[in-house]
């Protein structure tokens, strides 16, 4: 029998070209390997109107690959932080019709889609999909900080110190998975920390 799927957990996708004038992709790592998948079946001229904020991280893969797309403007940012101003404003500035294509981790998924429903994108016009790493964003819910590209479980609060079970809740608003406090009962009991999340 299978497991059952936690239904706040997102559910991903995969990008395909769709009609309309403008479009907007925003990718991390290996996000930049969706929109290469779908420009491969995107009809010509599909990127002269196409606009790309991309996160390579710290190997700079795949930069040159989605320059030769030839976007009409193409923005790389050293973090999805550092992107997310002109992501806001691009987003502000958006016309009606706009195509918003997300790719890469869920903590840039969520972010992003965050800020697209914050300026009023209709969600039908978001397409969605993950790749690469399965790092976690995770919210402590003792101290409400977030914690980045968590592997582990359980995982350190890089805010308030507590070891977190990183829990498969995942909360839309906050675009992050939900931790708690794995010893509150005894805090000198420490469960074994294993990678799980790659």
């Amino acid at each position: 029998m299978a497991a059952k799927s936690i239904i706040s957990r997102p559910v991903y996708g995969t990008l395909s070209p769709q009609p309309g004038k403008h479009h907007l992709f925003v990718a991390d790592a290996e996000g930049a390997l969706a929109i290469s998948d779908l420009a491969a079946k995107a009809p010509a001229g599909f990127f002269r109107d196409a606009h790309i904020i991309f996160i390579p991280g710290r190997d700079g893969k795949h930069v040159a690959a989605l320059e030769a797309l030839n976007p009409v403007q193409f923005h790389q940012g050293p973090s999805f932080a550092s992107a997310l101003p002109r992501l806001k404003q691009t987003l502000a500035n958006a016309h009606m019709g706009l195509r918003l294509y997300l790719a890469g981790t869920e903590g840039l998924i969520g972010q992003a889609m965050q800020a697209a429903l914050e300026a009023g994108i209709d969600h039908t016009s978001i397409q969605t999909e993950h790749r690469g790493s399965l790092a976690r964003r995770v919210q402590c819910v003792h101290c409400k900080g977030i914690t980045e590209n968590v592997t582990t479980q359980p995982a350190t609060c890089s805010h308030c110190g507590l070891l977190l079970l990183v829990r498969d809740h995942y909360s839309r608003r906050l675009a992050a998975f939900q931790g708690v406090c794995i010893n509150a009962e005894d805090r000198s009991e420490i469960p074994p920390t294993e990678e799980i999340f790659r």
